[in-house]
C-alpha cells in the first residue's frame, strides 16, 4: 500500500531546527515518519503524511517542534470513522 498523503498546503506541522537538541524522539513517536536525523538535528521530510496527532511537539522537550494537533482533514476523517459520520473539516 502507498504511503498515505494529507493535503500539503494547510498542515500546521512545523520544526525550528536551531532549538533541536538531536534527541530523536520525533522519530520515535510520529507515526507516519515524517522526520530524519540530518548533522544530529531532525529535519521533516514529509509534511504531507502528518495526521497532526501532535505526538511530536508533546515530546519535544525544547520546544522546536510545534502543531496544532486535533485540526484538519485527518481529524475530521478520524472522527467521521469513529462516529460513522462524515468528515467534515469546514476547509471546502
Amino acid at each position: 500500500m502507498p504511503q498515505l498523503r494529507y493535503i500539503e498546503d494547510p498542515i500546521t506541522l512545523e520544526l525550528n531546527a536551531s532549538l533541536c537538541n538531536g534527541c530523536g524522539l520525533c522519530l520515535d513517536v510520529c507515526p507516519r515518519a515524517c522526520f530524519a536525523m540530518e548533522a544530529k538535528r531532525a529535519r521533516i521530510v514529509d509534511r504531507g503524511t502528518c495526521l497532526e496527532c501532535g505526538a511530536c511537539a508533546l515530546n519535544c522537550r525544547p520546544g522546536a517542534i510545534t502543531v496544532e494537533a486535533g485540526v484538519g482533514c485527518a481529524a475530521a476523517i478520524i472522527k467521521g470513522w469513529i462516529t460513522g459520520s462524515e468528515p467534515s473539516c469546514d476547509c471546502g
